[in-house]
């Protein structure tokens, strides 16, 4: 259960709980009342304080109740358990649970000396009986009465069995709380946003009731009860305590008739007290006094009220504050927080009205007299100000009303939510009140107020409907959602003015961590599609009693996603088929992984094969599956049948597949599991028969099922030492690769031990399969050559396994500034320039990298390139003695030798898959090797120093010796045919390296065009270095590469001026004439030592200064 679930339970036990020491007070039960020191009657004593248990002992002995004893008990009961001396011992009632607290001890207790008993008696909780039947999250007055030891036959209900309540209140929240948590409640949350000033459930319940009260007003139906009558009604509630089990529950009170007696009910369904009711209308009826011709629902409700109620009909101060910090939230939310347009010239008002709330609050802390004139001025002001809010441009919708003071349409919606929710029965929460009718049109007039359309109303209604069927469990509720569902038109049948207004009800809602923008009926209908998708997903679980449930669900679901298919503006073919495609294959998983455990759990006991059970189950499965389930799908997918048999085909499949690929002889398991499979399978196809026919049936079963051919056995002798021998050949190259330490055989045989040992492990291998006599199918030729590739490239995975990602080798590049000679004030980078994310290498992992040395990782190139340069001898050794060997054999099939020849011109495709891995393998080492040694091994002459605050005074002339040793020692250890690959790979990290500093690196790096000869030159010495006179790379792949970094020293040439009209060119658009990019652009003149070049990019990008270090 949510934290939002819990608060809102929480809450309404809270308020049970006063509504019954309320009506125990106020009654005959209590002979006398003593109030506590301060408080003249009971709307000066804070009931949730009050002792029931004192309370109702006081009661059932006819003492005096004394409210100060009570409060003092209260407190006391918190920290000590309830103790009963009225017995011949002592009995005491533990807060803990003894079963958590191991055995008792063996040893005697001590010896206590009795004591004088205390002076006020507290009764102790009943012996918990038998479970009550609670049918509603909030009807206490629904519990069945407690059965004691001492009453075995049914009586009536007297005040003695009030303490039933009260005792079990703890067992009540447990078990209402564990109901809560089995309807999954949580998924039920409306999509809208949280208040900014924290109103609660009751806020709105109450809210909800003056609006309701403006709207009866308007008319004609205010009228204000005399005070009187309270004394005279007599307590639903007492009046059920004191009637029999055998009189009718329907005996209700008979309500006045009319638009009075339909407020009244309202009142109790809402649970507003008499006394809010009374000031509610008073003050309402005071607010029109002097407004001729103005409807009451016209009227700003909270701002009227707070001016015509004082603090004197309130006889609880905090009562009084509770009730005016709602309104002032009201008024917040409803003129601030959420309205519909814009404020535009009303936003300095905004800010007055939050000061002339906070002016308001705060008067209550003055003393009286300035408190009444801070107040009565500010009320003045704030009616001037929320005025002018309230009568803003209308909010587009139906209405046309001018009083807009609630134009967030969340704020309004859950207001109505709390009108809707009273047309349920008190008694009976899965049942709707008699007066529905009467309360539905009540609520009609609340529209004007709430801006509520009739597509607005349908939608809520559904949703209240539907979150009490999930309470409940009533189908009878779903029937009624549906009803309502059904009416919300579809976008086609909608009048122009109603979309627009449908289209502006927004709200962004946090959800997940981010916020998201949900239509109206998102916020509504998509909890809904979620907690039915929940309960079709796996439909046989929640729906394993019978289909009629089932089926309204469905519809519940298929109507919900129509509706917000058309939100989300999918234009699908078949939507209705595909979700039954998913309903139906996510249940049906879930069934059979549930039904496979039980089947596997139950095996030790059974003397059946595993896979047998399982066929006898899952044969079961599928008939009560297309018994039940399926005649209620189809009504959306006419082939859901098909779908399910033919998943069950295939789940059976992946569990019986293993046992066939291994079943050697007929053993006895195959002899008990071939027939149950088959048979099994010929369920499956006469369940699909019966939908698609007999003719359709061959089509429908090549394109949706994977026979089993049971008859053809796939694992033989060969077949599994294949398989087997295949299994240790990888374990086997495993160990080899981890007792590699990458050392060069001798210098004339350059690779590792690690790949000799693997070619010898495959070649025994091979010799062994070869130098078996039996006969043989193609089938195992080709697992082991399959599983000769896959050790070849699991060897290769195991070579590279060291290898970082290039990121993790190169630094992070430092955020890009401008230059300046002062020191600059820091800012945000706009958006166009993305601050990159700094990733650090851990101590192991930089440990590894540094391992990783020039010679050993020569000698794992070496190492692949031996492998890949035998596997052209190895291929040819198969084919040539798989074909001696085909020749060899006399008793083959026909089929088989028709085939052989396919076969065998297929072998040199067998090691592609290696052939490739290595290739790829070769390629990425090449690449880490020049990666590492420029951004790792020469980071600081290279990275961090070249170029450094000067071009002139750090040249790359100063670091080619340190390459060139890189490089004798690179040729030293590599093979002559992989010396080209892995140079360019050198040659590649250089240039990024070159790049890396001219572009970005950062604000020790600044440039000039005077440095683009300088630039030129260098580019131009490297470029010698590799070609090397034409005994290093080829002249044409060297010009290649460095042709990549020409256009950036090009750019540097440049002046100031032509690169930032180029650089507003390329923004806005258009193509840079040096056919570059912004980025490239903006890099340029960031690390340009010009203050225009330092003006544009701060004044157009926010770039932050640096100085130059010196």
């Amino acid at each position: 259960m949510d934290e939002e679930n819990v608060v809102e339970l929480l809450q309404r036990y809270r308020r049970d709980r006063q509504v019954l020491l309320n009506y125990i007070l106020s009654g005959n039960l209590i002979k006398k009342v003593v109030m506590p020191p301060g408080a003249i009657s009971l709307d000066d004593v804070d009931i949730d304080q009050v002792s029931v248990d004192y309370v109702l002992n006081c009661a059932k002995k006819g003492e005096p109740l004394d409210l100060g004893d009570a409060i003092r008990l209260f407190h006391d009961s918190l920290d000590y358990p309830y103790v009963n001396n009225t017995g011949a011992v002592e009995e005491f009632y533990l807060l803990t649970k003894p079963e958590h607290s191991g055995p008792a001890p063996t040893r005697e207790p001590p010896h206590v000396p009795a004591t004088a008993p205390s002076p006020v008696v507290i009764p102790p909780p009943v012996v918990e009986s038998s479970p009550v039947n609670v049918s509603s999250p909030d009807a206490t007055t629904n519990l069945a009465k407690s059965q004691s030891f001492d009453s075995p036959t049914d009586k009536e209900l007297t005040i003695d069995d009030i303490e039933d309540f009260e005792d079990e209140e703890d067992e009540f929240d447990s078990r209402m709380a564990s109901r809560r948590h089995q309807t999954d409640a949580s998924d039920l949350s409306l999509r809208l946003p949280l208040f900014e000033t924290g109103i609660t459930i009751d806020d709105l319940r109450e809210t909800a009731y003056e609006i309701l009260v403006a709207a009866a007003g308007a008319s004609g139906g205010l009228i204000v009860p005399q005070k009187e009558k309270k004394k005279e009604k007599k307590n639903k509630l007492m009046r059920k305590l004191g009637r029999s089990k055998s009189e009718s529950v329907e005996s209700h009170t008979q309500r006045q008739p009319g638009l009075v007696g339909l407020l009244e009910t309202m009142r109790a369904q809402l649970e507003i007290t008499e006394s809010m009711d009374i000031r509610t209308r008073q003050g309402l009826l005071n607010a029109m006094v002097g407004k001729v011709g103005k409807r009451m629902d016209n009227l700003l409700i909270p701002l009227e009220l707070l001016c015509c109620i004082s603090r004197a009909e309130f006889s609880d101060m905090k009562a009084y504050l509770r009730w005016q910090k709602r309104q002032l939230n009201m008024l917040e939310e409803g003129l601030i927080n959420h309205p519909v347009v814009g404020f535009g010239e009303l936003g300095r008002k905004v800010n007055e009205a939050r000061n002339l709330f906070r002016k308001i609050e705060e008067s209550e802390s003055l003393p009286p007299s300035a408190a009444e004139v801070q107040r009565t001025e500010c009320l003045r002001s704030l009616r001037e100000v929320a005025t002018s809010l309230s009568e803003r441009p209308a909010r587009g919708d139906l209405t046309g009303e001018v009083c807009h003071w609630a134009d967030g349409y969340h704020l309004n919606v859950a207001l109505y939510e709390k009108m809707l929710g009273s047309v349920f029965d008190i008694l009976d929460e899965g049942k709707l009140t008699e007066e529905v009718e009467e309360i539905l049109e009540l609520l009609k007039s609340t529209w004007r107020i709430l801006g509520i359309t009739e597509t607005v109303h349908d939608t809520c209604y559904a949703w209240v409907l539907f979150r009490q069927f999930v309470f409940t469990g009533e189908q009878g509720l779903l029937k009624v959602v549906i009803d309502h569902l059904r009416k919300i038109p579809l976008k086609e049948q909608r009048g122009p003015q109603e979309r627009l207004h449908l289209k502006s009800l927004r709200s962004s809602v946090d959800a997940e961590g981010s916020y998201q923008d949900f239509t109206f009926f998102q916020s509504f209908l998509s909890p809904i599609q979620k907690w039915v998708d929940k309960k079709l997903n796996d439909y046989h679980l929640h729906f394993s009693e019978g289909p009629s449930m089932m089926a309204d669900i469905v519809t519940v679901a298929m109507l919900t996603r129509r509706i917000l298919g058309e939100e989300n503006d999918k234009a699908m073919e078949s939507p209705d088929r595909d979700q039954i495609d998913r309903y139906i294959t996510s249940s049906v998983k879930s069934a059979f992984v549930k039904m496979a455990h039980s089947v596997e759990f139950k095996a030790d006991t059974t003397h059946e094969h595993v896979l047998a059970s399982l066929a006898e189950e899952t044969k079961k499965l599928l008939k009560k599956d297309s018994t039940i389930f399926t005649p209620v799908l189809s009504k959306w997918h006419p082939q859901a049948a098909v779908v399910s048999a033919s998943l069950v085909h295939k789940l059976y499949g992946n569990k019986l597949r293993p046992f066939l690929e291994h079943a050697e002889h007929l053993t006895e398991d195959v002899v008990s599991v071939f027939p149950a499979a088959d048979a099994l399978e010929q369920y499956i196809m006469s369940v699909m028969a019966s939908v698609v026919g007999d003719d359709s049936l061959d089509s429908i079963c090549r394109q949706k099922l994977a026979p089993y051919q049971i008859e053809n056995k796939s694992g033989t002798l060969v077949l599994r030492w294949v398989n087997g021998q295949l299994e240790r050949i990888e374990t086997w190259v495993k160990r080899a690769a981890d007792q590699e330490v990458w050392d060069p055989i001798s210098p004339q045989q350059r690779h590792g031990s690690s790949i000799v040992e693997v070619y010898r492990i495959i070649e025994e291998t091979a010799d062994q399969f070869f130098a078996f006599k039996v006969p043989m199918r193609d089938g195992e030729l080709n697992g082991l050559c399959r599983g000769l590739d896959k050790a070849f490239q699991v060897y290769t995975q195991l070579v590279t396994a060291p290898i970082v990602d290039k990121e993790d080798l190169v630094p992070p590049a430092p955020v890009l500034t401008r230059y300046k000679k002062e020191l600059g004030i820091k800012s945000f980078i706009k958006k166009e320039v993305q601050v990159q994310e700094v990733r650090t290498v851990d101590e192991r992992k930089a440990s590894e990298i540094t391992q990783l040395t020039m010679p050993k990782l020569c000698v794992r190139l070496n190492s692949l390139y031996y492998g890949i340069s035998q596997l052209s001898k190895l291929e040819d050794s198969i084919n040539e003695r798989w074909a001696r060997k085909k020749t060899e054999k006399i008793n083959i099939r026909r089929s088989t030798s028709e085939k052989s020849k396919g076969v065998i011109s297929n072998q040199k495709n067998q090691f592609d898959g290696c052939r490739k891995e290595i290739n790829t393998a070769i390629d990425r080492l090449c690449e880490f090797t020049g990666t590492k040694v420029i951004f790792w091994d020469l980071q600081q002459p290279f990275i961090d120093n070249l170029y450094k605050n000067s071009v002139s005074q750090a040249r790359l002339d100063t670091i080619m010796e340190v390459l060139d040793s890189v490089l004798n020692q690179l040729c030293d250890f590599i093979v002559e045919q992989l010396r080209d690959r892995v140079v360019t790979g050198l040659l590649q990290a250089s240039l990024d390296g070159l790049l890396r500093v001219i572009l970005d690196g950062g604000s020790t790096r600044v440039f000039s065009p005077n440095d683009a000869p300088l630039l030129e030159e260098d580019l131009e010495t490297l470029k010698e270095f590799f070609i090397s006179g034409g005994d290093g790379l080829p002249r044409g792949t060297v010009e290649n590469l460095v042709s990549r970094v020409r256009p950036v020293i090009n750019l540097i040439k440049q002046e100031t001026r032509v690169l930032i009209d180029d650089l507003r060119e390329v923004t806005q658009g258009s193509k840079s004439k040096f056919g570059t990019d912004s980025k490239t652009l903006l890099r340029v003149l960031c690390h340009r030592n010009d203050s225009e070049a330092s003006h544009y990019v701060k004044k157009q990008f926010k770039i932050p200064s640096s100085a130059p270090s010196t």
